[in-house]
């Protein structure tokens, strides 16, 4: 078993923040990540918004940071511990960028960075930063199919709808490989899915435990995983019995879904919930 180290004031969420988190500073938390590392912990999870609208701030709570900016320098402040995003905001933020900020992190860190990935659920944050709020699913995995490709080809290039390179070089790549743990945060159904296509994790503090079974490892169904550049989940979760928003009437939200291996938290976790993915039309899920 591994444990992770939530930081004091990391977040101000109510229901989870005690008083005297609002004293803790930078620097208290460089002194927690160093004792934490100290003390045996395996990784230290950094949660993430831009903005938070004043509607949600007795909810949510208005203190986030920008995940991959506390992730390096929380890295360059320690030696072993791995630091994880949970969770990176993927839709807003372009994923040559993206790319680039998490390998640097990484091949600074000496391969010590995972990323969480989630698809957001605050629309009002995503009309500020603009990036339509119902695409944000098919967003994000157009934006992860052209990170790996980025981290994993020499000679990179992409074509989609959201983003499109070629003729470029790409360094420096990650240490780790083929690139650096990639897991998805959230439950839905698309969510489900996406996790088995690109993740090797999956944080499973929102899925119910009847709910999952074990089931025969799937066939791969990307070049990517044909080449053996996708470690294979460990565990296996079936699609929510509920009525996720685009479900058909003849059960399509009760498919069972690939292989996925289920991962937890400590700390702030409940503070990571997604909503279920795009609005009510079935090409939303897709």
């Amino acid at each position: 078993m591994k444990f992770a180290f939530a930081l004091p004031n990391s977040v101000r969420v109510k229901a989870l923040t005690q008083p005297w988190e609002l004293d803790v500073t930078g620097a208290d938390q460089t002194l927690m990540a160093r004792r934490a590392e100290e003390l045996g912990y395996d990784m230290i999870p950094v949660p993430e918004h831009f903005v938070v609208p004043n509607s949600h701030v007795e909810l949510s709570g208005p203190h986030y940071f920008h995940s991959t900016v506390a992730q390096a320098y929380l890295a360059g402040a320690t030696q072993r511990i791995r630091i994880n995003s949970f969770v990176t905001l993927l839709p807003p933020q372009h994923p040559v960028v993206m790319a680039k900020a998490l390998s640097t992190a990484d091949w600074m860190s000496s391969g010590r960075i995972t990323v969480t990935f989630g698809v957001g659920w605050d629309a009002e944050e995503f009309r500020i930063l603009g990036v339509p709020f119902r695409e944000r699913g098919r967003i994000a995995d157009e934006y992860l199919a052209a990170i790996l490709e980025l981290w994993t080809s020499d000679s990179p290039k992409f074509e989609g709808k959201y983003v499109t390179f070629k003729d470029v070089a790409f360094e420096p790549k990650p240490v780790q490989k083929p690139h650096p743990p990639i897991w998805i945060g959230g439950d839905a159904e698309p969510v489900l899915k996406r996790a088995a296509r690109y993740a090797s994790g999956w944080p499973g503090y929102v899925a119910e435990r009847p709910r999952t079974r074990r089931r025969r490892r799937p066939h791969p169904t990307t070049a990517h995983e044909r080449a053996g550049n996708h470690r294979p989940a460990r565990s296996v979760l079936r699609a929510r019995r509920d009525d996720h928003r685009g479900a058909d009437p003849a059960g399509e939200a009760r498919r069972r879904l690939p292989r996925l291996r289920a991962v937890g938290h400590r700390g702030n976790q409940a503070t990571c919930a997604l909503a279920p993915e795009e609005g009510n039309s079935r090409d939303h899920h897709r």
